[in-house]
């Protein structure tokens, strides 16, 4: 299960910091690093602070954006300090290792890290299911990547753990690539009914998006959903044509 489990490093700027994270996942027993739009490549540097974890940096996946590196996740949990104006469902470390060793039992999922001087954009985060926040010393809260790595692999491994003494109930949850698409079918079917304005969604669709994170719909529910907008976009071109 723990194979099922990427942590996504976007934008890294420090050599170091992917060698550093490579071996916090390696202690924790997570093997599955990507780089999403690195802006720069593992070294020896990278290698020296690896400390034996260079496998990892050997087999490690770059891609172009985030969505890329996520498409085939069923969950995806960003890590983010508590933003007033982005109110995303929120969790701690403990119940985000949860939820990744719990769903890592069906597919891929992952946990997001951001650039080391400014994290995760607002579009970026609006890719996941969740948030998680670190609740570190208000007065002190510097954490570097590679320990911020560490907490949230040290939770996961410990759930992973736990999961081995009781049963898990499996269920189908759609990939991050069908729920982008499902947001673009009902953007587009909301803009036909009027509900919302052609190319000025405004905050509908960011709450929408934060609507259907926080209820994490199973793969059945989404199907129902695109079926709902489809017959919905059927009558309103039926109309179109009667009008014509």
């Amino acid at each position: 299960m723990l194979s099922n489990i990427r942590v996504v490093l976007v934008g890294t700027s420090h050599p170091g910091n992917i060698g550093s994270v490579a071996r916090a996942m390696k202690t924790m027993g997570l093997s599955n690093l990507y780089l999403a739009e690195p802006r720069t490549e593992p070294d020896g540097h990278s290698i020296a602070l690896a400390a034996g974890a260079s496998d990892i940096l050997k087999n490690l996946v770059t891609t172009d954006s985030l969505e890329e590196a996520i498409a085939d996740c069923s969950l995806v949990i960003g890590t983010s300090a508590r933003s007033r104006t982005l109110d995303w469902p929120m969790l701690d470390p403990r119940q985000s290792g949860e939820k990744l060793a719990a769903q890592a039992t069906t597919g891929p999922v992952a946990i997001v890290f951001g650039r080391e001087n400014h994290g995760l954009n607002n579009e970026e985060l609006q890719r996941c299911n969740y948030h998680v926040a670190i609740p570190a010393n208000p007065e002190y809260s510097s954490l570097n990547l590679a320990q911020a790595v560490q907490i949230i692999c040290y939770e996961t491994r410990i759930a992973h753990l736990a999961l081995n003494e009781k049963p898990v109930e499996v269920i189908e949850y759609p990939l991050s690539a069908d729920l982008q698409r499902f947001f673009e079918h009902l953007e587009k079917t909301l803009s036909e009914t009027g509900f919302i304005v052609k190319n000025h969604p405004g905050q509908v669709m960011v709450k929408l998006r934060r609507l259907y994170s926080r209820a994490q719909v199973e793969a059945a529910e989404m199907n129902i959903l695109r079926g709902i907008l489809t017959s919905i976009d059927k009558k309103i071109a039926a109309k179109d044509k009667t009008n014509e």
